[in-house]
């Protein structure tokens, strides 16, 4: 028997061939492993462009009554973005729901992506799947520490067990607050000592070289595609090099 990240049972009478997706990272490597079966996303789901799937809300709060409608054979949904009430709705009314985990690793959120794609989905290995594990392997050396903040008012930064935290650390840029007890801590003043570079993505909050930069004076700072920062799918290829471009750009302020 199949069994999601959650460990939790998931019934299918063959491979899906209409799946509506909560997760946007999902919504894109499943298209671009499978173009046409995503049958359903959220107003979230940006990528791939050329998505034409009816959308069903938001990720966090989506129209379920839209997403049963659409009848599925299955739905995606991720432990920390799409609530619990949600999913044991759509579970009630018949259909399969396959539940990732928020990955703490780079390695463990392809790894979950893939167990979706080829057990879940029943589709063979994508080869954007094997080029982004070859490309995450390893790390470079540290040569910087960032603050990653990803919302203000209040302020909200990257902290311990976080995808974006490993990417960063992948890349040779150490978190700040990766020792702090909080995934996401919620500081007043987002500065801290031994920091030399502040990491500003677009997404969820869109930080601009206008709005952010000023609350760190004399750090430098990178302006990031929050995409490339927190999605884990696809976009993972062209991350690695425009990642560490930004970064490096961004020492250089």
């Amino acid at each position: 028997m199949l069994v999601d990240d959650l460990g939790e049972p998931v019934t299918l009478p063959g491979s899906p061939r209409r799946v509506v997706s909560l997760v946007p990272s999902l919504t894109d490597a499943i298209e671009a492993s499978e173009p046409g079966l995503v049958a359903g996303a959220t107003d979230y789901c940006t990528h791939p462009p050329e998505l034409t799937a009816p959308r069903v809300g938001g990720s966090k709060y989506p129209n379920v009554d839209a997403v049963l409608e659409l009848r599925p054979d299955l739905v995606v949904a991720n432990a920390e973005e799409n609530r619990p009430e949600d999913v044991a709705r759509i579970r009630a009314d018949g259909i399969p729901v396959w539940v990732t985990v928020a990955a703490p690793t780079v390695p463990e959120g392809l790894g979950s992506v893939r167990r979706l794609l080829t057990q879940g989905l029943g589709l063979e290995e994508p080869p954007w799947l094997v080029d982004a594990e070859d490309l995450w392997r390893t790390a470079v050396p540290v040569w910087a520490t960032a603050v990653v903040p990803v919302w203000r008012r209040p302020w909200v930064v990257v902290g311990r067990d976080t995808f974006a935290g490993d990417v960063l650390h992948r890349l040779g840029v150490a978190n700040a607050y990766a020792d702090d007890e909080d995934r996401y801590p919620r500081p007043k003043d987002p500065n801290v000592p031994g920091a030399d570079l502040v990491v500003l993505p677009d997404e969820p909050y869109e930080f601009t070289a206008d709005d952010g930069p000023e609350s760190f004076p004399g750090l430098p700072y990178a302006l990031v595609n929050g995409r490339f920062l927190t999605w884990c799918g696809p976009s993972l290829v062209e991350a690695h090099t425009s990642l560490t471009a930004a970064l490096r750009a961004g020492t250089r302020r």
